[in-house]
């Protein structure tokens, strides 16, 4: 009895420290905005929001929800405009873990927007634990949805695999393993499963027989398979084929081009952009699309990666290139949204933690300003196709009735400029209010260390 008095004290402590605005309340109408609802459709203005809970339960416009929400706390946000909250489709929380760290940069996601996202492989009892805290209120964060890994025997001498699986032999981890010919695939995916992901990422060194085996084995037990768009010696056609529901980075798509894929992932080979076409769709890229198209693959391009890269690379000429260029990987996402492809928004980078903004916020850009797609568009991309990679469409990416109360009020119109993603007044997530002006970042020193 007195162990749990003491973990109730823990939980009673969590809720009072936590900001008062962050208080979930029951019956909230937010009244009067622009709604841009992530579905794809235009801008509908003078729209009420009612919320109870960590629901919205009612959208319509203003004064029709009146009798419904006549208990209701209203919140008067005439001029205002609101979106989804934003979803990062690929981050990385715990390589290696740093409990501090990822609380700060999570904490700067949510009060940037972000409501939502895709852990694309750490240390799983890690971000299991930060996934926990977020969902329930203990730290202001996104909640997480996250991938346990697997890759061929070759990738666990990678130095990133023992920071992430302290404790087991590299490649025993539940949620990093090591498969080859003689591994028991119902066992593997079994176990990631009992880490609570949400998906099985196929990384590296994997044939295509061996990709397809996953794939078939995760499906069969209803987990979603994230993949790198090319696993080598895989090519992107036999991660496409074998029906991986997201692949990550449409710079790896290049590789198709070449006669024989690189054997390897570690052979770090940039994509002989000499064979793809220099401008308009390049054919062998175009088959892939159709291909992704008739599957519904979706394409989590992490496009800002490469551009932001190769910017440093100029005044840093010393490192290493990244496996494409900036412009190619610009034009290889420009024909994937012509082909009808759905983009999400990936990252895969972490800026310093006293930032100001999430990363996201630059693939929002990227999109709508090196691509060129319509700000809608960028919104819907950042937003509901998010939902849809990290399989919680139904619950979230677009404002509507049922959906959790998951969105982002605008003092500017982000269909003007994509860049008033960053006139934020507050966050909503789960019902729970989130003030811009309540933010403060956490300097490099308050964290302790120089990670």
């Amino acid at each position: 009895m007195a162990c749990f008095s003491f973990r109730s004290s823990l939980f009673l402590l969590a809720a009072f420290i936590l900001p008062a605005s962050a208080a979930a309340a029951d019956g909230v109408l937010y009244s009067d905005v622009t709604l841009i609802d992530g579905t794809g459709g235009p801008a509908r203005e003078h729209q009420d929001i009612l919320v109870e809970g960590e629901r919205i339960v009612a959208v319509g416009a203003r004064g029709g929800l009146d009798e419904r929400a006549s208990g209701a706390r209203r919140v008067d946000l005439a001029g205002r405009f609101v979106i989804p909250g934003l979803i990062d489709s690929h981050v990385h929380l715990a390589t290696p873990p740093n409990r501090a760290r990822a609380e700060a940069i999570l904490r700067r996601q949510l009060y940037g927007g972000v409501t939502a996202v895709r852990d694309m492989a750490d240390d799983l009892r890690a971000v299991g634990d930060l996934s926990r805290a977020a969902l329930v209120g203990e730290i202001p964060a996104p909640d997480i949805y996250y991938a346990a890994l697997m890759a061929g025997p070759p990738f666990f001498e990678d130095p990133r695999v023992l920071a992430v699986s302290r404790g087991f032999t590299p490649g025993t981890a539940p949620w990093m393993q090591s498969i080859d010919k003689g591994t028991d695939l119902r066992t593997a995916v079994t176990l990631a499963r009992g880490t609570s992901a949400s998906a099985i990422k196929i990384y590296a060194d994997l044939p295509a027989e061996r990709v397809r085996a996953i794939t078939a084995e995760a499906h069969r037990q209803h987990v979603m398979i994230w993949a790198h768009s090319s696993v080598f010696p895989a090519r992107p056609s036999d991660v496409i084929a074998a029906g991986a529901d997201v692949i990550s980075h449409v710079c790896y798509l290049g590789y198709e081009a070449q006669p024989a894929n690189l054997a390897a992932y570690e052979d770090r080979t940039p994509v002989r952009e000499n064979l793809l076409a220099p401008a308009g769709d390049d054919p062998v890229v175009a088959r892939l699309y159709r291909a992704m198209l008739k599957q519904g693959t979706i394409l989590d391009a992490t496009g800002n990666l490469f551009v932001k890269f190769e910017a440093e690379r100029k005044a840093h000429p010393e490192k290493k290139p990244l496996r494409c260029s900036g412009a190619q990987t610009i034009r290889l996402t420009q024909q994937a949204w012509r082909a009808g492809i759905p983009i999400s928004t990936g990252t895969d980078y972490v800026d310093p933690a006293g930032d100001a903004w999430p990363e996201v916020h630059e693939e929002l850009r990227y999109l709508a300003r090196d691509v060129g797609m319509p700000a809608l568009a960028v919104i819907r991309s950042a937003t509901l196709v998010g939902a849809e990679a990290a399989g919680q469409a139904k619950d979230m990416g677009s404002v509507e009735a049922g959906k959790l109360a998951n969105f982002v009020v605008l003092t500017a119109d982000p269909l003007v400029d994509i860049g008033n993603i960053e006139t934020i007044e507050m966050t909503v997530k789960r019902g729970r209010e989130y003030r811009r002006a309540d933010y403060v970042p956490v300097t490099e020193k308050e964290l302790g260390d120089d990670d």
